[in-house]
């Protein structure tokens, strides 16, 4: 499989042989860690990190992914750069592609990300984008994966707003790999539906299942994994979030909804998560509505059906294989 020189931007960019092959890399650099093997394939290489959205888990996952193939790193804060502001993107992207042989870029509208993969020169990884997150379904499959052994024909139920980039990026993800997929949330909460089409048109090919439910009960009884997420994406206004409890309440995670799937069942969750009031946010917005955790409770995160610390230490595997497979000769 040779993908070097290619740009992670999105998983529609990539055929599912390709996707199982990240997947494959992670899991074969992640077992190279635990055994203290060291694989510097990226030795003296450089790569720029830019960040117009903060970030714990792809920061610190591209920082030490790099640091391990050997490379060199520098962030750029959203202060950092002129990107945008008195430099164009395209102006941006071929100054730093002369400099670093990779660049990263985490902010708002994907059509960023894909005009510094068209005009850096040097492969460009989309760290999360208004629309696609793809580094972290990868992160999502390696840990599927190690739970159930295979990814193909396992039942998975997103609950919550699915609009936006980990609704879209999990559908896709489950088009191309052949998982069966079902978004559950009120009709206003389902993905695009250009994107459905296509993600169905992917489906057929794979043999995955794409299902749009309302009813909690109803998408949970044959699930085999449970993933949420926050339901006020960063960069929305916080005006939103009475309209999101009101409308999304019926969704939340719980031991209720845990109790109507199988006893396999495990729980996902990209993170961060308002599980608890041990936040500024939690604690402003349970404080304010009365509730003591929002798209999951404290019980289901915390309970051994959880896997969620596990699927973000493999943001890093993850991320090191995409880096690693489109700068090296493996």
């Amino acid at each position: 499989m040779n993908l070097k020189g290619k740009s992670f931007l999105k998983l529609l960019d990539f055929t599912p042989d390709e996707i199982n092959y990240l997947i494959d890399l992670a899991a074969k650099l992640k077992a190279e860690k635990k055994s203290d093997i060291k694989h510097k394939l990226c030795d003296g290489k450089n790569i720029a990190l830019i960040f117009e959205k903060t970030s714990t888990r792809t920061r610190c996952s591209f920082e030490v992914a790099a640091y391990d193939l050997g490379m060199n790193v520098t962030y750029l804060d959203p202060t950092g750069s002129q990107m945008g502001k008195k430099e164009s993107i395209a102006d941006t992207a071929r100054v730093l592609g002369g400099i670093y042989d990779a660049i990263e870029y985490r902010g708002f509208g994907q059509e960023t990300v894909e005009a510094l993969g068209k005009y850096a020169g040097v492969p460009v990884y989309n760290g999360l984008t208004d629309e696609f997150h793809p580094t972290q379904i990868l992160a999502d499959f390696l840990t599927i994966k190690e739970q159930f052994g295979y990814l193909k024909g396992i039942n998975f139920v997103y609950m919550g707003d699915a609009r936006f980039n980990m609704g879209n990026s999990l559908m896709v993800g489950c088009a191309k790999m052949g998982l069966n997929f079902t978004a559950c949330a009120p009709e206003k909460y389902f993905p695009d539906k250009a994107l459905v089409a296509e993600c169905e048109a992917i489906a057929k090919e794979t043999g995955a299942t794409l299902k749009f439910e309302t009813d909690p009960k109803k998408a949970v009884e044959n699930a085999d994994v449970i993933y949420t997420d926050v339901w006020v994406s960063m960069g929305e206004s916080t005006d939103v979030w009475k309209e999101r409890i009101d409308e999304l309440l019926p969704y939340q995670v719980n031991d209720t909804l845990m109790s109507n799937a199988k006893d396999t069942t495990v729980f996902m969750h990209c993170l961060p998560a308002f599980h608890n009031l041990e936040t500024t946010v939690g604690k402003e917005v349970g404080g304010k509505f009365g509730l003591d955790a929002l798209e999951v409770t404290d019980s289901v995160f915390e309970s051994e059906k959880s896997i969620v610390f596990k699927e973000a230490e493999n943001r890093m595997h993850t991320i090191k294989a995409v880096i690693a497979a489109t700068l090296s000769d493996i």
